[in-house]
């Protein structure tokens, strides 16, 4: 599968478990087996950056929250564009894609999954943590 499918997929199962996050293990397992994914290195990629996200939510949260336009909160963005910011956020900060692949790809699935004004919400909050992150 190519990065940019695995990221979907990625993501597709992140929004689940905004849903359900008791068993997110056995969620993943799920997941992996009812969407037949059986190459090795996807389910590492998987497994590692959806515990990565979760053992790191806080820290991802909190550069959300410092990130949001003034009166805004993280509570009112919605789940779709929240849990895209967290993949991004993660794969800026844990992996070794260039932050402009995370963008675009994290805007992508905007257009794809969001509303219409996700994809100016999505850059602008990402653009905003890259541009602190490098100051």
């Amino acid at each position: 599968m190519n990065r940019s499918r695995l990221r979907e997929e990625t993501f597709k199962l992140l929004y689940s478990l905004e849903f359900y996050k008791d068993e997110i293990e056995d969620s993943i397992n799920y997941y992996i087996e009812e969407n037949q994914i059986t190459d090795i290195e996807d389910i590492e990629y998987i497994k590692k950056t959806i515990n990565g996200i979760h053992e790191e939510e806080q820290n991802i949260s909190k550069a959300i929250s410092e990130n949001l336009a003034s009166k805004w909160t993280i509570e009112r963005i919605s789940k779709i564009d929240l849990v895209i910011l967290k993949l991004a956020i993660y794969e800026i900060n844990n992996t070794n894609i260039p932050f402009k692949v995370a963008i675009n790809e994290a805007v992508e699935l905007a257009k794809k999954y969001g509303n219409d004004n996700s994809k100016v919400f999505v850059n602008g909050v990402l653009a905003s943590i890259v541009n602190k992150n490098n100051k």
